[in-house]
């Protein structure tokens, strides 16, 4: 028997979330709402959700609680009948227009007569409904299929557009700077479900994919992370609730087993209740397996630029202009003002000298001095130093990445070391000098799309021969709608608040992704969420490892297609089954997966599924460095394009690279149908990777995979 419930050493507990796997649906319905899934554990306890020790109890799609537990509790928890796992709750983080256009998806594009019943739920820091990018005017009835609810407060209510709304916080502290609803005070979901299934926005350059998409809002995210115990009630209830796909741009720290994971384990559940659930694949790049989203059964997406880039001006009093980056909304109408540098101006009254100063961090600068002047930086921050210090703006210099840009609170532009060098030279050797910042200009970027540097990196740190990411959708520079709760910049002085704002990261791409997922699901309302996320992959835009040395572990099967994805013409489909053969191949026991999976499935050599054979889009083989490998993959494709159709299979193999596909032909009399392939891939592998393709074409649909081998560090 546990004695904790009787409040002994609740400091030295911790939140613990323990996995039961797939609900046993009639034992709940006969108990209604009474948490038995802890219970069944400690029937001494209270059983009160929001108790001490109890703070959730997952029944409506999965089973499961989360708890506060000691280390010897937890650990005797992972030895009972009934548990798949048990974690200690991590903080997870948000992965923080044009772009359609960009994708090849515009306002003329064809839609779908059913595209309004499709319901997305939306997993993040909530929503600022008064957004004109959630107006429901000219919208129909909510669908008939939800059964969400709207957790209303003084502050906030639905509509036909936000038909459900929810908000998660088991620790019950809710920060003065968050509000006690599911409204955004962040900003970010607001951007992320305008982007994914937000309405036509007059005069703000800014259109959804989806404009008469319902969503439901599940607000885990505060101003101080993002807690797994929350995420894993919101997929519990977003399941039930009746969305069809979730999207959800927050991801750990570092990778965990995926049933230690609970976005895995969320997309899991989603996956077999014909879910699909998209993930960011994280802003860690370019560091190689830095992906924190890589599921085989959900779809990670990485971030691409547009074809547009933010160029921020910087005049000398030489008359010599720099080109720097950055989103400068304010205008000093060519006014040259004093131009210092902020090594010359150090806070000495609290110790600082030019060392200090020159970096321009918040309290190191002199602001008698610095008022009313442009101040040199050598360090690419937030800005909040010179403006704290009262300078009129600010030019940074920095070796960092400038394929994103960032919004001030005054007036500033980032330069490259080289630009830098000569403005910092003018600077230190020219009296009366002088400078100006011109407001940001929006120029074409010839190099669209390449992946932007933060974008997370593959290889698989958990499967290392499934690719991911899996593509890619503009994540940089993106304009969409933004809480009004909350000004443009952080800085404490900065009072503008705007109903949009231009920001990047994943977060800005896995709704795009989603749009697509909303669109290809609304021509195929049917569709399992494997057969979405393959018409996604083998429809997109291939891209060159020229402009992205990290080739496919950076974009995965390349950037993302929309209107070509709802026509896909074949689909690798799996389903529950194809998934659980692979985790038995992956060391999952029989135990485990059959309390995941609610039957009888025992591991064999026959059902012990290596990783080659699961239904992927995408072909991927490791070995150690300088070794060759060989592996058989085998595939099956269903014809959804013309009923009678053949494609003859069109190969791209770069020296190194050997791949031969029997049959060579696939021929098709119905849709529906399924054909079986085999593909043998042989690589010579030095100390990188090799990638080449496999495309299906029947000469009016190709269907593209791409084939990566590469030499892994580990075996």
């Amino acid at each position: 028997m546990f004695m904790w419930c009787n409040h002994g050493s609740s400091d030295k507990r911790q939140v613990y979330t323990v996995y039961m796997g797939t609900c046993q649906r009639a034992r709940f319905q006969l108990q209604a709402f009474t948490p038995v899934c802890f219970m069944k554990f400690f029937p001494e306890c209270s059983s009160t959700v929001g108790s001490e020790v109890l703070l959730y109890c997952y029944h409506r799609s999965f089973n499961g609680f989360a708890a506060k537990l000691t280390k010897d509790e937890a650990a005797k928890l992972r030895e009972k009948d009934g548990v798949v796992s048990v974690f200690r709750s991590q903080k997870k983080q948000l992965h923080t227009t044009r772009s359609w256009d960009f994708m090849g998806f515009n306002k003329k594009v064809k839609r779908s007569i059913i595209e309004s019943d499709i319901i997305v739920g939306m997993l993040d820091t909530g929503i600022w409904p008064e957004s004109q990018s959630f107006n429901d005017t000219g919208l129909g009835p909510i669908p008939k299929k939800w059964k969400g609810t709207c957790q209303s407060s003084a502050n906030f209510t639905c509509n036909r557009k936000i038909i459900g709304a929810k908000y998660y916080r088991a620790n019950g502290d809710i920060s003065p700077y968050d509000y006690k609803s599911p409204r955004d005070s962040e900003g970010h979901r607001t951007h992320t479900s305008s982007t994914a299934a937000g309405g036509l926005v007059s005069k703000a350059s800014l259109y959804g994919i989806a404009k008469g998409t319902a969503r439901a809002v599940y607000k885990i995210c505060w101003s101080d992370g993002c807690y797994d115990e929350d995420i894993l009630a919101a997929f519990d209830d977003a399941i039930a609730d009746g969305v069809d796909i979730i999207s959800l741009s927050v991801g750990s720290f570092f990778s965990s087993e995926y049933f230690d994971d609970t976005i895995a384990i969320g997309a899991f559940h989603s996956m077999k209740n014909g879910v699909l659930t998209l993930n960011s694949a994280g802003n860690s790049g370019p560091i190689l397996s830095s992906i924190t989203n890589f599921s085989p059964w959900s779809l990670s997406v990485a971030a691409s630029t547009i074809d547009r880039k933010f160029i921020t001006k910087v005049k000398l009093g030489n008359g010599k202009i720099y080109e720097g980056t950055s989103i400068n909304t304010f205008d000093l109408k060519g006014k040259m003002y004093p131009f210092i540098t902020g090594a010359a101006v150090p806070n000495t009254s609290r110790g600082y000298t030019s060392e200090d100063s020159r970096f321009c961090v918040p309290g190191t600068l002199n602001e008698t001095l610095v008022k009313g002047k442009i101040v040199f930086c050598d360090y690419n921050s937030d800005g909040t130093g010179p403006a704290e210090a009262g300078a009129i703006g600010a030019v940074f210099q920095s070796g960092a990445h400038k394929d994103y840009v960032f919004t001030y609170s005054l007036p500033l532009s980032n330069l490259n070391l080289d630009d830098g060098r000569n403005v910092l030279n003018y600077v230190n050797t020219t009296g009366n000098r002088t400078a100006t910042t011109f407001k940001t200009n929006v120029e074409d970027d010839q190099f669209a799309p390449f992946i932007v540097s933060f974008s997370s990196r593959g290889p698989n740190p958990a499967t290392p021969d499934i690719l991911k990411p899996d593509a890619t959708a503009p994540g940089v520079d993106i304009l969409a709608a933004w809480s009004e709760a909350v000004p443009l910049t952080e800085t404490k002085d900065d009072t503008r608040i705007v109903p949009c704002n231009i920001i990047s990261g994943t977060s800005m791409s896995c709704p795009h992704a989603t749009g697509a997922a909303v669109y290809v699901k609304s021509f195929h309302p049917t569709w399992s969420s494997a057969a979405i996320k393959s018409a996604l992959m083998t429809t997109a835009f291939p891209m060159s490892s020229k402009n992205n040395l990290e080739a496919e572990f950076a974009y995965g099967a390349g950037h993302i297609n929309p209107a070509q994805a709802a026509q896909s013409g074949l689909v690798y489909d799996a389903g529950e089954i194809d998934y659980v053969k692979f985790l038995c191949g992956q060391g999952y026991t029989p135990k485990q997966l059959k309390l995941i999976t609610e039957s009888n499935f025992t591991c064999s050599e026959e059902t012990n599924g290596v990783v080659w054979d699961l239904n992927y889009p995408s072909f991927t083989l490791s070995t150690t460095p300088g070794n060759s490998i060989t592996r058989v993959f085998h595939r099956t494709v269903t014809n959804v394009g013309s009923p009678v159709s053949t494609y003859k299979v069109v190969v791209n193999a770069p020296p190194g690279l050997i791949i031969q596909v029997q049959p060579s032909v696939l021929s098709f009399k119905s849709l529906g149908q399924k054909l079986t392939f085999i593909g043998t891939v042989g690589a010579e592998i030095g100390n990188s990777m090799i990638s080449g393709s496999l495309i299906w074409d029947d000469g009016v649909h190709q269907v593209r995979s791409p084939i990566v081998a590469y030499a892994s560090l580990v075996e």
